[in-house]
């Protein structure tokens, strides 16, 4: 980690990003903007000189467009698990205000760990993965959701076939409900 000058924390959710800088002094929040790269680029360029600045910002389902943004434009950034983020006993409300302030607080004070960040193949295998695991989850509720229905309406497949097999998918065809 470099020698920052100015500590951003950034609290990002699908349509906005909250934004909070720290210089030497306490955290401020800055503003929240639009979550699109033509806005996170313009505000970071009114922040200061690249060099300068340290940001960081949680993982979550929006993925690493901004860190590959804030790189592109020479800025350091970390990805911060949310899990690894120390919690204070009794703090419990969370607004994106807050968590952008604590955020650079935290980042200011060296207290964050940050992920590894997967480049963008890797990162395309993990949705991929994601995304079959879902899909498979799906379809198993599905079996069991029709099972259970034949099952309520006292329709039972023929003695000794199992459920999904190639006789199972052939007897279902049969049925009249």
């Amino acid at each position: 980690m470099k020698d920052a000058q100015k500590f951003v924390g950034l609290d990002s959710s699908k349509d906005t990003v909250a934004i909070a800088d720290s210089g030497r002094g306490e955290p401020r929040f800055n503003s929240t903007i639009p979550n699109k790269p033509e806005n996170i680029r313009k505000l970071m360029k009114s922040l200061g000189n690249p060099e300068n600045l340290l940001v960081c910002y949680e993982a979550g389902s929006s993925g690493y467009g901004i860190y590959r943004l804030l790189l592109s434009m020479d800025i350091e950034c970390m990805v911060v698990a949310p899990t690894l983020i120390p919690k204070r006993s009794g703090d419990r409300v969370k607004t994106d205000k807050r968590d952008s302030i604590r955020l650079a607080q935290l980042l200011r004070a060296g207290e964050l760990t940050s992920v590894w960040v997967p480049d963008e193949d890797h990162e395309a295998l993990r949705d991929l993965i994601r995304a079959r695991h879902d899909a498979r989850e799906d379809l198993q509720s599905s079996r069991q959701r029709l099972v259970h229905f034949l099952l309520r309406h006292e329709i039972r497949p023929p003695l000794g076939v199992r459920n999904w097999s190639v006789k199972h998918r052939e007897w279902l065809k049969t049925i009249n409900i």
